[in-house]
């Protein structure tokens, strides 16, 4: 009458009435509610951290950028003074060469006019000496040595 299969059909009743009876199915809902609960909690924090962290990229990218093209200027502004200088030293190099020049051309004008002044102090002394041999030797007595005096000092007053 009554077989094994009986009796283990009735004692799983009484094992699931039971379970309802004590309340088990309500605190597996809670449970699993509370779990859910968690999940969505990690899920709402993983999503916050991701938009924070899509925040902080976008900003320093911005910060990056900025930087590069401030990094951008600066090289810019670098090459443009560097440009200046160069510019400024080929023209303070050239009046320094048309200064020198000119320096050099006055020096030689000088030493050119002195030169020339030497040759003539040079050749009156000569033109006196030479006059004075010749007169001493043609013209004879007082004559001879005022004649002599006044050439002479005329000659030295037109060659100096």
């Amino acid at each position: 009458m009554l077989d094994a299969q009986f009796w283990v059909a009735a004692a799983f009743a009484i094992f699931v009435g039971l379970l309802l009876y004590l309340g088990v199915h309500e605190i597996m809902i809670r449970f699993i509610d509370r779990h859910r609960d968690q999940i969505s909690a990690e899920l709402e924090a993983a999503r916050q951290l991701k938009l924070e962290a899509q925040a902080l990229l976008a900003q320093s990218q911005g910060r990056r950028r900025a930087v590069e093209h401030e990094a951008s200027a600066i090289i810019a502004a670098v090459n443009a003074e560097t440009e200046r200088m160069l510019a400024e030293a080929r023209i303070k190099t050239g009046q320094f060469v048309t200064r020198r020049t000119g320096m050099a051309e006055a020096r030689i004008a000088r030493a050119e006019a002195q030169a020339l002044a030497d040759v003539r102090g040079t050749a009156a002394v000569a033109a006196v000496d030479a006059a004075e041999r010749i007169l001493t030797a043609t013209v004879k007595g007082d004559v001879a040595d005022r004649l002599v005096g006044k050439a002479i000092a005329e000659l030295k007053a037109k060659l100096n």
